[in-house]
């Protein structure tokens, strides 16, 4: 007798993902049983986001865990927390790897002193210019799974990049060339603290949500905090009079979704691609609204009264081989590192961005 069994389909379309399952046959033999969508566990995790409730950022988070949750059929439930929410933002990296809860929005360059590798996964100063060219390396060079590597050290599992553009720089002073910034204070985190740091910037990694307060005090001259529309809900206009694009010290970001190691494993398959291409969607769609809104929030810090500054290209590139020399002092003797940052290079070579 002939038996005809058709498994599951996955199929991605326009964003548009569905699981199909059915079995038929003829045959005098047993069939083997095949679970149904109806027949996967429910799955209920808790994340925490990077950013407030009620910002930009967060309310694509909601839309990340809405579609998770869509692409299951309601079986896999994210609940969202908010930055700080479940734990300080600096624990939330230790928090997921003992299982406090499953999944996180970080920003791997805060580790990036204790994990080299997670200088690069992150940003790169005077590096690529536009975030197609980064996300371009996560998925089309091999990136992703560097920085999956990286992520196994600890016991955590790197499911994907948020990645959009420049985030600029607040100062309560005008940058017109690149020596401004010698002996000024300034809040970079991660290789932008390094890059920063040659071109005599006294650097502290300050959390996100202290940059206000220290600016308005004049604790720092300058900082990097999020992208412009984030920065513009976040009030920085009304304590830095300055701002200048694009943002050298990071002219495109990536953010990542981090699972617990044993919580992504316990996972079927499906649920591990639901995460994958809810993130990407939301890359995508962040990225684009980011776009849009640049040139809405420059208008609304114009208005308020801070002073723009259109860094001229030549001014990048003349601080690039400085950058350069950065890099490689961030990657260390650490092998991962080293082999994410040639990866980099070369493809920024392929790109005619550096010789």
């Amino acid at each position: 007798m002939e038996s005809i069994m058709k498994l599951t389909i996955n199929k991605i379309n326009g964003g548009f993902f569905r699981s199909v399952v059915a079995v038929s046959a003829l045959s005098v033999c047993a069939i083997p049983t095949f679970a149904t969508a109806q027949e996967l566990p429910s799955v209920n995790w808790r994340m925490q986001a990077l950013w407030d409730a009620g910002t930009t950022p967060y309310e694509y988070e909601e839309k990340f865990v809405e579609r998770v949750s869509e692409l299951t059929n309601g079986k896999f439930e994210i609940r969202l927390f908010a930055g700080g929410q479940l734990a300080p933002s600096a624990q939330a990296f230790e928090a997921v790897r003992a299982g406090a809860f499953q999944l996180m929005k970080t920003f791997d360059g805060y580790e990036a002193g204790s994990i080299p590798a997670f200088a690069f996964t992150s940003t790169v100063p005077f590096g690529f210019p536009e975030s197609d060219q980064y996300e371009a390396w996560f998925y089309e060079k091999g990136g992703i799974e560097l920085a999956r590597q990286a992520y196994a050290t600890a016991g955590l599992y790197y499911i994907a990049p948020t990645v959009y553009g420049q985030e600029p720089i607040h100062s309560k002073f005008p940058i017109e060339s690149l020596d401004d910034l010698n002996g000024k204070k300034g809040r970079f985190v991660g290789l932008a603290s390094t890059v920063m740091s040659e071109f005599g910037v006294s650097t502290t990694g300050l959390p996100t949500a202290e940059v206000y307060q220290a600016l308005e005090k004049g604790v720092i001259d300058l900082a990097d905090r999020g992208d412009m529309t984030a920065n513009l809900e976040a009030g920085l206009g009304e304590v830095a009079e300055y701002l200048a694009v694009p943002g050298f010290h990071q002219p495109t970001t990536a953010t990542s979704y981090v699972a617990n190691q044993a919580a992504y494993d316990s996972l079927p398959d499906s649920y591990q691609a639901a995460l994958e291409v809810a993130a990407r969607e939301i890359s995508s769609s962040l990225r684009q609204h980011i776009l849009a809104q640049d040139a809405v929030a420059l208008e609304a810090f114009e208005a308020q009264g801070v002073q723009i500054t259109y860094l001229d290209p030549e001014l990048i590139a003349q601080g690039r081989p400085t950058a350069m020399n950065a890099w490689r002092s961030a990657a260390g003797d650490d092998e991962l590192a080293n082999e994410i940052l040639n990866s980099q290079i070369e493809f920024m070579q392929e790109l005619g961005l550096i010789d």
